[in-house]
């Protein structure tokens, strides 16, 4: 038999962790929770008593919260994980048809499935655009003309609300890479299971509910705060990626080329606010680099 456990890290998850958690039954449950200030721990220990539950005293982010419960789930012998987010719940027999394809097909790292609204009317909208036809050929095509479906749908990325990883993906390519600490170490992490010679798929005709409000995006300022720290993310998600070609020099360059024609101009706010999209860009080249020295090694990095 193989050993599965699922892992859900919460923050401030009281409204859906009931319904995950008993979407969950039957299933070893590790959950880690990142100092929420809701009732959600409250909810777990008085309902749940008899799951795995990992309180941390710092709000850790996404992936170094998954990373703590993978490795106590290694520990304990698991071959596969799945990780499930807070507001996303099993449609059964799902892990049972991933477990059943992953087993039978070592070569996929990873494997999702479908992601279905609340009220299970659509796909989940972010999940839907991972599905067009540039990244998977196929997928709506066959389900609008009715086509035998294939059994998996190789993607290059899918988020990582609903993902089953097996035991021999985590240890050549390891855990979350503490580059990240919300959002992008799901891109970051396809990037590199790729790059390791893994596969990722979505198999389709199993679905989890992601539970989740479309939000409306927030319009980001030029040169404010949320600039910036957007200008990070993008810059690690893009030029810590293994597979790319991209080098961060020609980056800085060209930023260093920007600011010297503003200073020529006597554009002098200008030439200060692209001052400072060097200065973050600087501060993070030498971890960016580190992280692509560790990641293009196999091994169970960061667990």
């Amino acid at each position: 038999m193989r050993k599965l456990f699922i892992i859900i890290v919460t923050y401030n998850g009281a409204s859906w962790i009931e319904r995950c958690l008993d979407s969950c039954r039957g299933y070893e449950v590790i959950i880690v929770d990142n100092k929420s200030t809701d009732a959600t721990v409250r909810i777990i220990k008085k309902n749940y008593p008899g799951l795995i539950l990992l309180e941390q005293n710092e709000n850790l982010g996404f992936g170094q919260a998954n990373n703590i419960a993978i490795r106590y789930a290694l520990n304990q012998d698991a071959d596969h994980v799945f990780l499930l987010n807070q507001d996303a719940y099993l449609l059964k027999p799902v892990l049972e048809n991933l477990t059943a394809f992953q087993i039978q097909n070592p070569q996929y790292g990873i494997l999702s499935p479908i992601h279905v609204t609340g009220d299970q009317k659509k796909l989940d909208k972010n999940f839907s655009n991972y599905m067009l036809r540039e990244y998977t050929g196929a997928f709506y095509s066959d389900f609008v003309l009715r086509n035998n479906l294939p059994p998996v749908y190789d993607v290059p990325f899918v988020n990582a609300a609903a993902w089953l990883i097996s035991k021999s993906c985590l240890e050549t390519v390891g855990g979350f890479d503490p580059l990240f600490f919300h959002y992008g170490e799901d891109n970051n992490y396809c990037q590199r299971i790729l790059f390791h010679g893994f596969k990722l798929g979505v198999l389709p005709e199993s679905f989890v509910i992601h539970d989740r409000d479309e939000r409306a995006r927030m319009k980001i300022t030029a040169f404010s705060s949320e600039y910036y720290a957007n200008i990070e993310k993008k810059t690690k998600v893009i030029f810590a990626n293994v597979n790319a070609q991209k080098t961060l020099d020609l980056k800085i360059a060209k930023l260093k080329k920007t600011i010297l024609k503003f200073q020529l101009k006597i554009k002098f706010n200008q030439a200060a606010n692209y001052k400072k999209e060097l200065a973050v860009i600087m501060k993070i080249k030498p971890i960016i680099e580190a992280s692509l020295r560790i990641n293009k090694k196999k091994g169970p990095h960061y667990l």
